[in-house]
């Protein structure tokens, strides 16, 4: 959606004269963030293959179905009568396979990666808020909206409804601790996770075989190639949106975690 990306990358767009201009010099706070960010990764890769404990990541998986409908939907359209994102017609979440996203129309070239770039790129963005408790809160404004939007879709799904409530919620709450901080770690968390979520996804759907299709299968059968080939190629482009994302991070917010508190005391203060 683009008010999404609108809302996380507004502040660095403001400062973008002066990036080219900042040190990519790693001080003590952005190394305890990238410090996180690696703990994250490893945890996160555990608990999605380990049996039984693999569970608590589902309110995670399930929650990026709304950004990738977003992007799905939302693609720019190639001519005046048609929408290249087609019509999403309901989302319902399921509580082995995660959130299923039916549409109608739309041009499979852009649909079909749409989900796993879209839910990178939204990673991306998230991970970039995640070095700032101020940009965190942006984040967590927009990402919440979208969450909200998104029950006018799944309103026939009660299981939907509640996981999207108990992610606001999660949000909302943080809000109330140290002035915002937990929020932070919380939006670098969802980036985390959801910047490499294409990747976990794809290797599970093309090396393990978890699944009998893809969206990268169907791809290769209708523009040729195999579905390892655009696995690999979506999976690079999404590593690569991470960096830009860290990279981004480091150069625009180089301010203490005390100064960010302060910071954060002033704008939509929490006690």
């Amino acid at each position: 959606m683009p008010a999404l990306y609108a809302g996380l990358t507004g502040r660095a767009v403001e400062m973008a004269p002066h990036l080219a201009k900042r040190s990519l010099t790693v001080n003590h706070t952005q190394a305890v963030t990238l410090g996180i960010m690696a703990v994250y990764v490893v945890v996160i890769a555990l608990l999605w293959n380990l049996p039984y404990v693999r569970w608590s990541l589902w309110p995670f998986k399930v929650n990026h179905t709304p950004p990738q409908t977003t992007n799905q939907k939302w693609m720019p359209g190639v001519n005046k009568n048609q929408d290249a994102g087609g019509k999403v017609k309901s989302i319902s979440l399921d509580p082995h396979e995660g959130g299923v996203t039916h549409m109608q129309g739309g041009i499979s070239a852009i649909t079909l990666p749409a989900g796993y770039l879209g839910s990178s790129i939204i990673g991306a963005l998230l991970i970039f808020a995640g070095f700032d408790i101020v940009a965190s809160k942006v984040a967590s404004i927009v990402l919440g909206v979208c969450f909200l939007l998104t029950i006018w879709w799944a309103r026939k799904d009660w299981l939907t409804i509640l996981t999207i409530l108990l992610a606001v919620g999660l949000l909302v709450a943080c809000w109330f601790i140290a002035h915002g901080e937990a929020l932070r770690w919380v939006v670098l968390f969802i980036g985390v996770m959801s910047a490499l979520y294409s990747v976990w996804d794809i290797c599970d759907d093309l090396i393990l075989r978890k699944v009998n299709t893809s969206d990268a299968s169907v791809f290769a059968q209708r523009y040729g190639g195999s579905s390892q080939c655009w696995g690999v190629v979506w999976s690079i482009i999404s590593l690569l949106f991470m960096a830009v994302g860290i990279i981004g991070g480091i150069a625009a917010f180089s301010e203490s975690f005390s100064q960010q508190e302060s910071d954060s005391k002033h704008f939509i203060p929490t006690l």
